[in-house]
């Protein structure tokens, strides 16, 4: 979504992950964001009828499974916004629906009651003990792991979160789906500000496009520690060929 207004200096686009739609209230698309800068201060200040320059919906979507399963939906801030799509979407399909939502504080949790009037069960934590369980929100991972059965963990929320959700998930052969919140501007792969190693069905690592081959990935597949970087092995880092001739 552009920004600032078409005299603006601020020329990238912002990236955010669609809530709802509802096609009973005209085509209304529903978008969450926080306030965190110039550009989303700009779009904050925006009123009934103000126009928008937006291109999309882009990027793959979360996957969907085919048979019905116990599904963990983990969520930091408002990076859960687009999980509650996507538990309609799993309903529909027989799956059984649990939330594990957490922030800092509860000004910051989002979607806590929606959680629990659609989910089986809904645990909310927060870093200052402000609404539900003290603590991070992967506090509670192994727990709720446990409790529901999960088959599998749908996450969204801050790339540690991310991280920390796929590693504890990998201890119990659990399948993680997972958004990640990579800085994105053009949104259609040409800018390459989002790449992160990815590991590819070869067993190769290449430097893919979050807005493209993303935003959602297989937990197991990110390279989260090296997120950032350009890992020495990935497929053209620097040496790659002369080690990969090596072996």
């Amino acid at each position: 979504m552009a920004v600032g207004g078409p005299e603006t200096s601020t020329l990238l686009r912002r990236a955010f992950s669609i809530h709802d739609v509802r096609p009973d209230h005209g085509g209304a698309v529903e978008f969450v964001f926080a306030v965190v800068g110039p550009g989303t201060r700009w779009l904050a200040e925006r009123r009934t009828r103000d126009s928008l320059d937006v291109a999309g919906p882009l990027g793959r979507p979360f996957p969907l499974p085919r048979d019905p399963v116990s599904a963990l939906l983990v969520g930091g801030g408002y990076g859960s916004a687009p999980l509650f799509p996507l538990a309609g979407k799993l309903r529909s399909r027989g799956c059984t629906v649990d939330f594990l939502l957490g922030a800092a504080s509860a000004d910051r949790v989002f979607g806590a009651l929606s959680a629990r009037r659609t989910g089986r069960t809904a645990v909310i934590t927060t870093e200052d003990g402000s609404l539900g369980a003290r603590g991070l929100v992967t506090d509670m991972l192994t727990q709720a792991i446990h409790e529901t059965r999960a088959d599998v963990i749908y996450a969204c929320g801050p790339m540690g979160m991310l991280r920390q959700v796929s590693s504890v998930a990998s201890r119990y052969d659990i399948p993680v789906q997972a958004l990640v919140e990579e800085s994105m501007a053009c949104g259609t792969g040409v800018c390459m500000t989002c790449v992160l190693p990815v590991i590819g069905d070869d067993g190769v690592t290449r430097m893919v496009r979050s807005c493209v081959d993303g935003p959602v990935f297989r937990g197991d597949l990110v390279r989260w520690d090296d997120v950032g970087t350009i890992p020495f092995d990935a497929l053209g880092a620097p040496g790659w060929k002369r080690q990969s001739n090596g072996r």
